[in-house]
C-alpha cells in the first residue's frame, strides 16, 4: 500500500507539471486552449509512451493496467473527481434562463446528432466490412453507439475558457450533450441486448432495456426539477453558518453525492455534477462558490484532461490507420451535420449551427467504456476497439482549436435576445467629471451593497458591468467612462434609490473633509523635507 500511494503522489507530481507547463506552452505560444496542452501532457507521459520506461527500482511512473482504462483506480478516481470539478464549475457559470429558454432546441439539435452519427457510423462499418451483412449486426451496433458520444468535459473547458457558457450557443451545446449522454445510455442498453441474443440466440429483454431507459430519464428530469427549486432554500439556510467557504463546500458535497446518485441511475457521474452545478447558478452566492471552487479546480481538472490523454493507445492506433482515419472523419460529420443542420431550423445562421456542431465533436472516455463493453462482449476486436482509441484522439486533438476559431466574430443566434423583464427595468444614471471619480463612486456603492449582504459578481463583457444580488433582488451596475448607470425592477427602484443617496451622502462628508485637510503639495512638501532631514541625520 505505501508503495501504491507513493507512486500515486509522483505520478500527481508529474501530471501538475507537465500539464501547467504544456497548458501554457500551448495557450501562450501557439494560441490553443490549454486543454489541449493538458491532452497532449497525457499522451507523453502516459503508460503508452514515456511513462511505460523503467526507472531503476522504481520501474515504470505509469505502468500500464489491464481492462479498458489502463491507469491504477486511484489515479482514475482523482482524475474523475477533476471531473466533476470541472462540470459543477459550469453549472454554475451557466445562465439558468437561457439554458431552459434553449433546452427545447437543444433535444432537436441532440436527438439529430445522436441519429445522424449512429446512422454514418452504422453504414460505413457495413459497407467497408464485408463480413458485416446489416446495421443490426452487433459490430455496426457498436461502432454507431460509438460514434454517437459527446465529450462534455473538453467542450466545457472551452466554453468555459472563452467565457462562451452562457451563450445561445454555449447553453445548446451543454443542455445537447447532457441529453446525448442520457440517449447514449438507452442506446448503449438496446444495443447490449440486440447484441447478446444475435451472439448467443435467445430474445431482446425489452422490458429490462425499457426500465433502464426509464431509471436514467427519469432520474435526470426529478434531479433537474427538484435542484432548481431547492437550491435557493438550502442556501439561504447554509447563509446562517456565517461562512461562505463552509457553503461552497457543502455544495460541492452536495455535486458529490449527486455525482454518485447518478452513476447509480446508470447516467455519468458529471450529469449529477452539472445538474448541481445548473441548479445553484441562480442563487446570490453562485459566484462565491465559483470562486472557491475553481481555486480547487485549477489542481484537480488537469489531472482528469491527462488521464484522458493517456488513454491514447497509439499501436492500437496504427494496426487499424486507414479505417480509424476514415471512421473519425464520418464520426465528425455526424456531429457537425447531425447537430448543425437541425441548429438552423430552431433560430441559429450558418455561423451558430457551426459553433454547435464544432462543440459537438469532442469523445472522451464514454466512448472507450462503450467500445470496451463491445471488445468484453466480443462483439468487436481488438482492431475495432484500436478506432475507438483513434476516434478519439482525433476528435480530442481538432475539436478545440476548431471550437475556439468558430466562436470569432458576431453571433450565431438570429434573433437579438430579450429577457422577458426588460420593459420592466429602470436604468438610474449618474454623471461624474472623470473616470477616476465614477470608478471611486462605483466601489462606494458596492461597498454599500455588501454591508447590506448583497453578493457582487463580475460580469465579463464590453462594458464594465457588475451583478449585485441577495436573495430575489438582483441588480445590474455598468461603468461607461465617466457615468454609472444602475439598473432594476420597477418594484425595487425606491430601495435603489435611496442606497445611492446614502452613498453620495458619504462621498460629500468624504469629500468636505478632503477639503479641511492640509494643501496636497504643502503636504508633499513635508514628506520630502523630512525624508531629507533623515537622510542627514543618518550621515552624520
Amino acid at each position: 500500500m505505501a508503495h501504491e500511494m507513493m507512486l500515486l503522489a509522483l505520478q500527481l507530481g508529474v501530471i501538475l507539471v507537465a500539464t501547467k507547463l504544456s497548458g501554457w506552452f500551448f495557450s501562450r505560444k501557439l494560441k490553443q486552449p490549454k486543454v489541449l496542452g493538458e491532452l497532449v501532457a497525457g499522451m507523453v507521459i502516459g503508460p503508452y509512451v514515456l511513462g511505460a520506461i523503467p526507472l531503476g527500482t522504481l520501474g515504470p511512473l505509469f505502468p500500464p493496467v489491464a481492462g479498458t482504462i489502463p491507469v491504477s483506480p486511484e489515479l482514475y478516481g482523482i482524475a474523475t473527481v477533476g471531473s466533476i470539478l470541472l462540470l459543477f464549475s459550469s453549472g454554475l457559470e451557466t445562465d439558468l434562463p437561457t439554458f431552459l429558454r434553449f433546452s427545447g432546441k437543444a433535444s432537436v439539435v441532440g436527438l439529430g446528432g445522436v441519429i445522424v452519427s449512429f446512422l454514418l457510423g452504422a453504414g460505413v462499418t457495413v459497407l467497408l466490412h464485408p463480413e458485416v451483412h446489416s446495421l443490426m449486426d452487433p459490430e455496426a451496433l457498436f461502432l454507431g453507439t460509438i460514434c454517437t458520444a459527446t465529450s462534455i468535459g473538453i467542450t466545457a473547458r472551452i466554453l468555459g475558457e472563452s467565457r462562451k457558457i452562457s451563450s445561445p450557443e454555449g447553453v445548446t451545446i451543454l443542455a445537447a450533450a447532457v441529453l446525448d449522454d442520457v440517449i447514449s445510455i438507452v442506446l448503449l442498453s438496446v444495443v447490449v441486448g440486440i447484441s447478446t441474443v444475435a451472439m448467443g440466440g435467445g430474445t431482446v429483454a425489452w422490458s429490462q432495456i425499457g426500465s433502464v431507459a426509464l431509471k436514467a430519464v427519469g432520474f435526470w428530469a426529478i434531479c433537474m426539477v427538484v435542484g432548481i427549486v431547492a437550491a435557493p432554500h438550502i442556501t439561504k439556510r447554509m447563509k446562517r453558518l456565517e461562512s461562505l467557504g463552509i457553503v461552497a463546500e457543502i455544495s460541492f458535497g452536495i455535486a458529490l453525492l449527486l455525482a454518485g446518485f447518478s452513476e447509480m441511475a446508470g447516467l455519468a457521474m458529471i450529469i449529477g455534477a452539472y445538474i448541481t452545478g445548473l441548479s445553484f447558478s441562480q442563487t446570490d452566492v453562485s459566484s462565491e462558490i465559483t470562486e472557491r471552487i475553481k481555486a480547487v479546480g485549477d489542481y484537480f481538472i488537469p489531472v482528469f484532461f491527462a488521464v484522458m490523454g493517456m488513454m491514447v493507445d497509439f499501436k492500437a492506433v496504427g494496426s487499424v490507420l486507414g479505417f480509424g482515419i476514415l471512421f473519425s472523419l464520418i464520426a465528425f460529420a455526424g456531429k457537425l451535420f447531425g447537430c448543425g443542420f437541425p441548429a438552423l431550423f430552431v433560430g441559429f445562421n450558418m455561423k451558430g449551427a457551426f459553433r454547435i456542431g464544432a462543440g459537438m465533436l469532442p469523445r472522451g472516455e464514454v466512448t472507450l467504456i462503450v467500445a470496451g463493453i463491445g471488445l468484453a462482449s466480443g462483439a468487436i476486436g481488438p482492431d475495432m476497439f484500436g478506432v475507438a482509441v483513434m476516434t478519439m484522439l482525433l476528435a480530442s486533438v481538432a475539436a478545440p482549436p476548431l471550437l475556439v476559431q468558430s466562436f470569432k466574430g458576431g453571433s450565431g443566434y438570429k434573433k437579438e435576445l430579450q429577457t422577458s423583464e426588460d420593459g420592466d427595468m429602470v436604468t438610474l444614471e449618474l454623471e461624474f467629471p472623470s473616470e477616476r471619480a465614477a470608478d471611486f463612486l462605483r466601489r462606494s456603492i458596492s461597498d454599500a451593497f455588501r454591508s447590506e449582504g448583497f453578493f457582487i459578481r463580475t460580469i465579463e463583457g464590453s462594458v464594465r458591468s457588475w451583478q449585485i444580488r441577495k436573495d430575489e433582488l438582483v441588480f445590474i451596475l455598468k461603468r461607461q467612462g465617466a457615468k454609472l448607470e444602475l439598473q432594476s425592477k420597477q418594484q425595487d427602484e425606491a430601495f435603489v434609490r435611496l442606497m445611492l443617496m446614502e452613498t453620495l451622502v458619504d462621498f460629500q462628508e468624504f469629500v468636505d473633509s478632503l477639503k479641511s485637510m492640509e494643501q496636497p503639495e504643502m503636504m508633499g512638501a513635508g514628506l520630502l523635507m523630512n525624508m531629507f532631514a533623515q537622510q542627514s541625520k543618518s550621515e552624520s
